[in-house]
């Protein structure tokens, strides 16, 4: 079955997360999202790529929510081999002195136009392994920093093995994320000089080649989403096969930062915003950094309603997503109002049968739904009860949430056992509903089914965000802070609303929040003129999910970064 894989030279798109289908737990949140939504793009574009990741067999976790005590994590154990193909290839990596043995399994995602990418899932759960090897491929962003660090080992250099035993011919490497960034420090070790044909004093390496081979891309300001070992754990755990002095010119004197490693080896290196990699670049100067900002994948987050509706009036937007421009003029708004409806109950009944509690259609919706940690501020809608309470009771409306925190993130556990607090103590004025174990399916409901996107990060550390992305394409307007993707993409009472300004600064946040939506937003969804909240609706579609989608993002990716 890999054969069909192996004819012509593929990217090779590493990730330490990937969210293939929702049963399968191989994704936490929106990079994972991100990379499935890449790999599904490049089997509708024919791009040939090839997808590496981690086969988390255990998982990432599924949520329960206990009133009191709010989040309580259960396993989210997941077989393989229902899913996918094992391989026969096996390949080993020196960890700790031993040589740790990897599998892989191949799962096909296929596009919506024929187009076939293989995803290979590296597993050390193998015979040959220990117990303590055996789970270093288990649990997703799980254990301590050596585990941490054995599993981007795996993923990275254990990735590169594969790939070369399966007999792929590798024309480039992005690394999504710097949880791959030690694939370059295997392909230093394969584009070494001889010892004879380098110059005293300098490294026996041929990092222009490597270099040349390598793009990154970094997705977080967020200094926790930067992975950082002390060396003496480096060398306790790996040998690089590269000198300590080169390595810490790549990756930093004080530690291996995976980050400055994988912008040492990468010719190109992009944020994931235009706002972001400003940023990036102030974070990191002297690299050059550049912006491919995110995408959706269009057929995945266009509910069926909506996929219709598109098909009748604009044939072929699913390959070319760009011909949602044109959805202003050419599709009805009845029409449009009509598919959201559909939506809106789809998500109305999935509430109930999860909670138990019945909203109402003829209500104005706000969704919000987010990992749950401290720069996402889920709980600025709440910062003011007494005025939120007052404005719902002059024009009332609905919430829904949902959101996974970390098992270690305890700020964002407490967050969720707030906001459950907050949703007793509104109780009888506005309805608030918590959806428990978000993921992939809830996704779709919420993105489609709500009136409102809502989102709320504390400036600037939203690189991108995509999930005001995934509701453009339903026609749901956003309400946002202008951080990340939202700063290109908002078109004020065109596309939705901005809450605040670009200032670096929230004091003002929840009051900008609370007077947008009692005098704007919801006075306009009110309104006795439906056409005029319809008309904001197709501004989302035509404005934002025309341009702000993968297809979009893989054709730069591809020009800009894979062929140079």
């Amino acid at each position: 079955m890999i054969d069909e894989f192996i004819h012509e030279p593929r990217i090779g798109y590493f990730s330490m997360e990937i969210a293939l289908r929702n049963d399968i737990q191989t994704y936490a949140g929106g990079l994972g999202i991100l990379a499935g939504d890449t790999v599904r793009s490049a089997a509708d574009l024919q791009l040939p790529i090839v997808a590496v990741s981690l086969v988390s067999r255990a998982g990432y976790f599924r949520q329960e929510l206990d009133p009191i005590e709010g989040q309580v994590e259960r396993p989210a154990v997941w077989e393989p081999r229902e899913r996918m193909r094992q391989l026969e290839a096996k390949i080993a990596v020196p960890i700790e002195g031993r040589p740790v043995w990897i599998g892989a399994w191949l799962y096909v995602l296929e596009g919506q136009l024929g187009g076939r990418e293989p995803v290979l899932l590296l597993d050390t759960d193998l015979d040959e392994n220990g117990q303590e090897d055996r789970e270093i491929t288990h649990h997703l962003y799980g254990g301590d920093q050596r585990y941490r660090l054995k599993q981007e080992i795996v993923l990275g250099i254990g990735g590169v093995r594969m790939l070369q035993a399966l007999g792929f011919e590798i024309r480039h490497y992005h690394l999504n994320e710097g949880h791959s960034a030690m694939l370059g420090l295997e392909l230093l070790r394969r584009f070494s000089y001889r010892p004879e044909d380098v110059r005293p004093g300098e490294p026996p390496y041929d990092l222009p080649r490597v270099r040349e081979l390598c793009s990154f891309t970094t997705h977080t300001p967020v200094e926790a989403g930067h992975d950082r070992f002390d060396y003496s754990l480096v060398q306790s755990v790996l040998d690089t096969g590269v000198d300590l002095a080169t390595l810490k010119h790549l990756a930093g004197d004080d530690n291996l930062n995976m980050t400055r490693l994988a912008l040492g080896l990468s010719d190109f290196v992009n944020g994931v915003a235009k706002r972001h990699a400003e940023i990036s670049h102030k974070m990191f100067p002297g690299y050059q950094v550049h912006a491919i900002t995110n995408g959706v994948h269009p057929f995945t987050w266009a509910a069926e309603s909506f996929r219709k509706l598109y098909n009748r009036y604009l044939p072929s937007w699913c390959h070319e997503p760009e011909l949602l421009v044109r959805a202003d003029c050419c599709i009805p708004e009845g029409e449009i109002w009509e598919a959201h409806c559909r939506c809106k109950l789809d998500l109305i009944e999935h509430v109930q049968s999860l909670t138990g509690i019945r909203l109402e259609a003829d209500i104005p919706l706000i969704g919000f739904a987010r990992r749950m940690t401290a720069y996402k501020r889920p709980d600025l809608l709440f910062s003011d009860l007494a005025r939120l309470s007052a404005i719902a009771r002059q024009r009332p409306f609905q919430v829904v949430l949902a959101g996974k925190a970390h098992p270690h993130d305890g700020g964002g556990k407490e967050l969720i056992r707030q906001l459950l607090a907050h949703s007793r103590a509104l109780a009888g004025i506005l309805r608030v509903v918590y959806l428990p174990d978000y993921d992939m399916d809830i996704a779709r409901l919420m993105v489609a089914g709500v009136d409102v996107w809502l989102n709320t990060p504390l400036r600037p550390l939203e690189a991108s965000g995509t999930s005001g992305m995934k509701a453009a394409f339903n026609g749901v307007p956003s309400l946002s802070v202008l951080d990340g993707w939202w700063i290109e993409g908002c078109i004020e009472g065109v596309t939705g609303w901005a809450v605040g300004d670009t200032v670096e600064a929230d004091a003002t946040d929840a009051a900008s929040l609370y007077d947008k939506l009692e005098q704007v937003v919801l006075p306009l969804y009110d309104s006795k003129d439906p056409a005029r909240w319809t008309k904001v609706m197709k501004g989302a579609i035509s404005k934002n999910a025309s341009y702000f989608n993968s297809h979009r993002m893989m054709r730069r990716y591809a020009t800009e970064a894979y062929i140079r």
